[in-house]
């Protein structure tokens, strides 16, 4: 069985899996939002939990207990290997201190079979905006196989071309990892990223990295979004000078839910 195993278990989240599933489950209960049955898909940052752990809760706290997924269809930017397209993994299962998550092999075959995605054990194995979202899926206990996509360089209809088909299948939850402004003043910050919001929720397609670091995973579901009468809705907005960062420096993070 070939596993990826687990890159930032200890530094973005911990290590020990009764402290990871106690954290996780507090984050859940303290940022718990009314569930939203049509959920299709969510925007999550993927920060360090003691920075953004409350506003990823945040967005995760609303799928429906009850939920039934085939697929979570997870999609974040390529922070340490630079490629062209969208990369997906040659391994059958994620690991974190929690346990095993598998992998819809047979499905990401079909995708890259189709030219839409293309194998890259390099750009996974150090990337942390996919794995810091696995425990909340494995704690709210989503039953269902993933397919992790890191993202390159790619257009938004690329990558919107890869979710669209999700977005119309009741059966896959869309999950987007992005933090938003990168290491502005706390007030500059909010600024930024209340014009980001903004942006985002009226669909706009052409956000950009200093907006938003996931920004081709996110306009590439915006892209996808004008197919369809699904809406993103602002959930928590904050960033790390609310949390445990310096005011001086801070990364903004946002939640929605599309549905």
């Amino acid at each position: 069985m070939n596993t990826r195993q687990p890159a930032v278990a200890g530094l973005f989240y911990p290590n020990d899996p009764r402290e990871l599933a106690c954290e996780v489950d507090a984050l859940l209960s303290q940022e718990q939002r009314e569930v939203i049955p049509n959920l299709r898909a969510l925007i999550v940052p993927h920060a360090g939990y003691i920075y953004s752990g409350s506003v990823a809760a945040a967005a995760f706290s609303c799928i429906p207990p009850d939920a039934k997924f085939k697929y979570v269809l997870l999609i974040g930017p390529s922070h340490r290997v630079a490629f062209q397209g969208m990369a997906v993994p040659l391994a059958d299962q994620f690991n974190t201190p929690l346990g095993n998550i598998s992998i819809a092999a047979d499905k990401i075959s079909e995708l890259v079979d189709n030219c839409l995605v293309s194998y890259n054990d390099l750009a996974h194995r150090q990337e942390h905006s996919l794995e810091v979202q696995l425990p909340f899926l494995q704690k709210i206990e989503i039953q269902a196989d993933l397919i992790p996509v890191v993202v390159g360089n790619a257009s938004a209809s690329d990558v919107g071309r890869l979710i669209l088909p999700a977005l119309q299948d009741p059966e896959v939850l869309t999950v987007i990892s992005t933090d938003l402004s990168h290491y502005h003043s706390y007030v500059k910050a909010k600024l930024i990223d209340e014009h980001t919001n903004q942006r985002i929720i009226i669909g706009d397609t052409d956000i950009r990295g200093d907006e938003a670091c996931g920004y081709m995973g996110l306009n590439g579901l915006q892209w996808a979004l004008i197919s369809t009468d699904f809406k993103p809705h602002l959930l928590q907005c904050s960033n790390s000078g609310d949390s445990a960062g310096d005011k001086a420096r801070v990364v903004g993070y946002g939640a929605y839910a599309i549905y």
